[in-house]
């Protein structure tokens, strides 16, 4: 049980788990200010600060000093509505205790996977509360996560401005991270002079169409840059179904393919992690893309038997934690070498 319950609450991570709902229609006088990211402490991560992404499983390095391709990692839903007055459709980038959530959990569990390609920018944002994508106040949801979105811009931006100096960057995010990163990349860089500096995409745990991108194609092969990579995980029979999404695009992380149907066994997987930290287990699972999702068999690991869930939303990054790792290592080598 020890072992599950921080796995559950790496991230309920807009995995469907549902709070308490923001009190009200969506009110910009009620919506915590935007906030400045010349200051250090408005980045969960970054390179000229110690914070968890900076942390690796035993055995690994954080390579980020020596690196030369940056990460901009946008993360997923930390904002759940668990604690009291957490009712605002937007979370404040000032709330210290929701801070430490997501620096304990996202930034330490899936910011960290890149430490080995490149620095790390993560920026806090206004994240839109949980209940933003079950709400049936559709205009109040999509305000929050535009609000939210503005945040993420205007990161990338100052980022942009201040520390790329024409580095080559990823960028990583997870569920409603991914939300944002889909629409940083349609309309900041596809068909813009930037693009030549994407070495890939990970836009994990959302939905991507495939034709929502014109000009950036998925990754077709472990090596492939100026790509994207993009996936949901289901268990295996739940999956077999109630998967039916053919124009999904979903990359198979164990085999970096998008063929439907192409199994990669359990030896495959070099080690996910799920607590503690510091500990990889490798075969924790094996994978298959299957009509736009990524099918698992249930994990391994002490504690296991209790996690019964259908979708493994939670586990997208962490199942597959030194594949995507090696992977964003293989694709930044690639990109170094053109």
């Amino acid at each position: 049980m020890k072992y599950l319950i921080p796995f559950l609450l790496l991230a309920a991570l807009g995995s469907g788990c549902r709070s308490v709902n923001p009190a009200q229609a969506f009110d910009p006088k009620k919506t915590p200010p935007p906030t400045t990211y010349a200051q250090l402490n408005n980045w969960a991560a970054h390179p000229d600060k110690q914070d968890p992404a900076d942390r690796t499983p035993t055995g690994l390095r954080d390579e980020q000093a020596t690196a030369t391709v940056d990460v901009f990692f946008i993360h997923p839903t930390t904002y759940l509505g668990s604690r009291r007055g957490e009712n605002n459709w937007n979370a404040s980038v000032e709330d210290t205790k929701l801070n430490a959530t997501t620096d304990s959990s996202t930034i330490l569990f899936q910011a960290s996977i890149f430490n080995g390609a490149g620095r790390i920018f993560a920026p806090r944002y206004r994240q839109a509360h949980l209940d933003a994508f079950h709400n049936k106040d559709k205009v109040s949801s999509q305000r929050a996560l535009d609000t939210a979105y503005a945040d993420v811009a205007a990161a990338f931006d100052y980022y942009l401005k201040h520390w790329n100096n024409g580095r080559p960057f990823i960028i990583a995010s997870h569920s409603q991270g991914a939300v944002h990163a889909k629409t940083l990349l349609r309309k900041v860089v596809e068909n813009k002079p930037l693009q030549k500096q994407l070495v890939a995409a990970y836009i994990v745990g959302w939905r991507v169409e495939s034709d929502y991108f014109k000009n950036i194609p998925p990754c077709q092969s472990p090596d492939q840059t100026g790509c994207y990579c993009s996936w949901r995980t289901w268990k295996k029979q739940y999956g077999r179904r109630k998967a039916d999404e053919p124009n999904s695009v979903c990359v198979n992380p164990l085999n970096w393919t998008i063929t439907d149907g192409q199994y990669a066994p359990k030896s495959a997987n070099l080690g996910g992690v799920v607590r503690p930290f510091s500990v990889l287990r490798p075969h924790l699972t094996d994978a298959e893309v299957y009509r736009g999702f990524l099918l698992a068999s249930k994990p391994k690991f002490p504690g296991s038997i209790l996690f019964i869930r259908k979708n493994y939303h939670i586990g997208d990054l962490n199942l597959y934690y030194l594949n995507v790792r090696e992977n964003a290592q293989a694709r930044s080598a690639a990109f170094l070498k053109k």
